[in-house]
């Protein structure tokens, strides 16, 4: 991320950053996604049932591809397949070119389910979970195991949080390695696909950035494994290149994984 001149309105850069980006949707926002009826129909909609022409949460569904991440023997596979060049078109990059914000219309994993994409990620990762009566989408607490530095961190739904969700392979990453080529749509898909996202660390999140793993890796590093194994599997589905340095790193943390199928979280 960019710093301002001043400290001051460094700060102030940040938390207005962190507000829009990250903060989850407002609770009546979110229960009337589920609960209100149209204003064309008669009548008011029971709480915890869908109204007329929509279709209802479906919360338990599957959060992940089948077979993701990939094993390391399947991840070392995919790696020596991947397209090995350089970045191509990092100073044309937006953030506003992989939609605006979480969407749930999106064919993958978490797509279409009725759910808001960081809530899905919440509901996937987090531990301990309450969730919403009226919604049962919505995360009211819970508790993450950072997977990039092991850290315990407990998250409230109106209450500030560490937790922040992250791209593995970033967005700005994946633009460089392929997705400055795709359409809109594809490149909204790959913002929301739950296989491309992780909750994490907030500041930890914030140091990894957009950077590849010849730049960066977990401080924990009981989960380079399963990072390894994360980045190749989602460089692989959406055919996305590598550089010559980001393919030798990623080795190395294939490496860590032995012979066996390795940790899966």
């Amino acid at each position: 991320m960019g710093r301002a001149a001043g400290p001051a309105a460094g700060a102030a850069l940040v938390l207005a950053a962190v507000a829009a980006a990250c903060a989850p949707p407002q609770l009546d926002r979110a229960d009337s996604r589920y609960t209100k009826a149209p204003a064309t129909s008669p009548g008011k909609a029971s709480p915890g049932k869908t109204s007329p022409g929509k279709t209802p949460p479906s919360p338990k569904a599957p959060l992940a591809s089948p077979g993701f991440p990939p094993t390391p023997a399947q991840a070392r596979d995919q790696l020596a397949r991947l397209t090995v060049a350089w970045g191509k078109n990092w100073e044309t990059y937006k953030r506003s070119a992989f939609g605006d914000g979480w969407s749930d219309d999106v064919d993958a994993p978490g797509g279409r389910n009725g759910c808001d994409t960081r809530d899905d990620v919440l509901r996937r990762d987090l531990k301990d979970l309450r969730e919403g009566d009226r919604n049962p989408c919505v995360v009211i607490s819970g508790t993450l195991h950072d997977p990039y530095t092991g850290k315990k961190l407990p998250y409230y739904y109106r209450r500030a949080s560490q937790v922040q969700t992250d791209h593995v392979v970033a967005l700005g990453a994946a633009w460089r390695a392929g997705a400055w080529a795709w359409t809109p749509q594809q490149r909204l898909t790959y913002a929301n696909d739950l296989d491309v996202l992780l909750a994490a660390d907030k500041d930890t999140n914030y140091r990894k950035s957009s950077r590849t793993p010849d730049k960066w890796q977990p401080p924990r590093k009981e989960y380079w494994c399963e990072y390894g194994r994360r980045w190749t599997g989602i460089k692989a589905k959406y055919r996305l290149t590598v550089t010559a340095p980001e393919k030798l790193a990623l080795q190395d943390l294939l490496a860590t994984c032995g012979q066996g199928p390795g940790p899966s979280g």
